[in-house]
């Protein structure tokens, strides 16, 4: 680790946190926007900025100063955003899907192991492997099991991640296996605690965000 690194770790967690303070602003417009009341309590107000901060640093510490720090550290921003919002609404605003959507076709191109048809394919790919999941899970309990917002997010994480053939797993993959486990370990340690119920609705985006940031941490600068 040199001194360089260190730099631009203390650097970007700065910016990390401008960021994060910029998105809890914009999410209680958005709220506002979708006739929903923005809540105020310590997590959902210095969430974004604190999590922004030790996210940017990492980035910064393990890719370093180069055009592929940005461009992860946006997608990093775009998840920061879903994980709040949807922990706090329940929802993933198209708002701040499709902008995104279209911005990670443009910007594959510049990353590395990606290019657009690749990011077209994996997204798609990923976002029907969640749409099939989603109505199927509809027929069989007789209610929503996975939401649309989920299907876009899935979406998403394909075009900003691909499969990598340089990595002995897809990305993807990873991500949506890291995603789906860390929400069927939240979801039972809820229902342990009593916090939620089998029937209760339950925010995926969140935990299939989260698998996406450490998937894009583990690509490094690859």
């Amino acid at each position: 680790m040199t001194a360089e690194r260190v730099l631009v770790a203390a650097g970007w967690a700065l910016v990390g946190a401008l960021l994060g303070l910029l998105i809890r602003r914009v999410s209680v417009y958005l709220a506002r926007k979708e006739d929903l009341e923005p809540g105020f309590e310590r997590w959902q107000v210095w969430g974004p900025p604190i999590l922004g901060a030790a996210l940017f640093a990492v980035f910064g510490l393990v890719i370093g100063p180069q055009p592929l720090l940005l461009i992860r550290s946006l997608w990093v921003a775009v998840l920061v955003q879903v994980i709040f919002f949807d922990l706090e609404h329940r929802l993933i605003l198209d708002r701040v899907m499709f902008p995104a959507m279209l911005l990670a076709i443009v910007l594959s191109d510049f990353t590395p192991n990606l290019g657009w048809k690749l990011s077209l394919a994996t997204g798609f790919g990923a976002g029907l492997l969640f749409l099939l999941i989603a109505v199927a899970g509809a027929a069989i309990f007789k209610r929503e099991a996975l939401g649309f917002g989920d299907v876009k997010l899935a979406a998403f994480m394909g075009l900003i991640l691909g499969i990598a053939p340089t990595v002995p797993e897809p990305p993807i993959i990873t991500a949506l296996f890291l995603g789906v486990l860390l929400a069927g370990a939240a979801g039972v340690a809820m229902m342990v605690l009593k916090i939620k119920a089998l029937r209760d609705t339950f925010a995926y985006g969140p935990y299939l965000a989260a698998g996406a940031v450490i998937t894009l941490l583990s690509l490094g600068a690859q």
